[in-house]
């Protein structure tokens, strides 16, 4: 009964937009809050051992999240996959989520927030790229869709002119690398979820990839010190993020045509700017940032207002 009424709520046009705008806003937080807890734990950007724990617990957390609100869900807990499905979902988990976020936090404590968050939304692009070698007619690179792949790698190029304190060469390179992993393992996530529920194999993905950086953290000698009493409700949130953004997405996903909330997307880059200026007090005014943010923003409307016909029909 539970899960038939948020599958009607979820349904509903109005419902589905606010809770899109909901869902981009926590992932848009992300990146400038990651910079935060960085300054709450005292973690420095040559501190790889502490980043690496300090991931790996938010996803730990993030996974427990995820398998209580299966539970709400269903009232009963998750159905775990087994046998190559369950290896598969562990992969994946020690693909997407462990190597992928071995680069991104370490690219985060290296770049401004702004930079960040606009080298990241590449892989939007990225992922638009490899579906049409993937799948071919079923989701082909359109004229559109290539235009707003132009324009959005447009604004990345746009983004490291005169760099502007945004940071280091590694820093962007580790960004982008983290942005290839995401893209590569969309295809993996989307025929794992075709064998196992969608939730169970998120608590893997997140569980197993978070407890992996956190053992490889700590083995390599990190640590967690929060320095401020803000710094475990901070870690929180975090964990908040990972576990409610997925919940959210996933009935979204399940209840409406990607069209109509994919392009709400748009959000994530501007929400990261904006936190970045006001929690980091980074520049929000660079010329550079703006520009890139228009065309990283037009690039991402193109790509998910391109033709509809297979979309609808989700």
């Amino acid at each position: 009964m539970q899960r038939s009424k948020l599958d009607q709520f979820f349904s509903i046009p109005a419902a589905a937009v606010l809770m899109a705008i909901v869902c981009n806003v926590l992932w848009g937080s992300a990146f400038p809050f990651i910079k935060l807890g960085y300054r709450l734990f005292a973690i420095d950007s040559a501190d790889t051992a502490s980043i690496l724990c300090f991931a790996g617990v938010r996803f730990m957390i993030g996974a427990a999240l995820v398998w209580l609100a299966g539970l709400a869900l269903n009232h009963r807990p998750l159905p775990m996959p087994r046998g190559k499905t369950l290896a598969s979902a562990c992969g994946l988990g020690l693909w997407q989520t462990a190597a992928q976020y071995f680069f991104y936090y370490s690219a985060v404590a290296l770049l401004t927030g702004a930079m960040g968050g606009i080298l990241n939304s590449t892989q939007s692009f990225m992922g638009v790229i490899l579906a049409h070698f993937l799948y071919g007619n079923k989701d082909r690179l359109t004229p559109r869709k290539a235009l707003g792949c132009a324009l959005g790698f447009g604004g990345v190029l746009v983004a490291t002119l005169g760099n502007h304190g945004g940071g280091s060469v590694k820093g962007m390179a580790f960004m982008l690398i983290a942005s290839v992993i995401f893209a590569l393992a969309g295809p993996w996530n989307k025929a794992v979820t075709q064998h196992a529920d969608s939730f169970s194999v998120s608590v893997l993905n997140l569980g197993v990839g978070g407890l992996a950086l956190a053992v490889l953290g700590f083995a390599m000698g990190g640590s967690l010190h929060p320095q401020s009493a803000a710094g475990i409700p901070v870690l929180l949130f975090l964990a908040f993020i990972s576990g409610a953004g997925y919940v959210i997405w996933a009935l979204l996903m399940k209840n409406n045509p990607v069209s109509r909330i994919a392009v709400f997307g748009l959000i994530i880059p501007i929400m990261n700017v904006l936190l970045s200026a006001l929690l980091n007090g980074e520049p929000l005014f660079e010329w550079n940032y703006l520009a890139a943010l228009v065309l990283v923003c037009i690039g991402i409307f193109l790509v998910n207002r391109a033709p509809q016909t297979q979309e609808t029909k989700a």
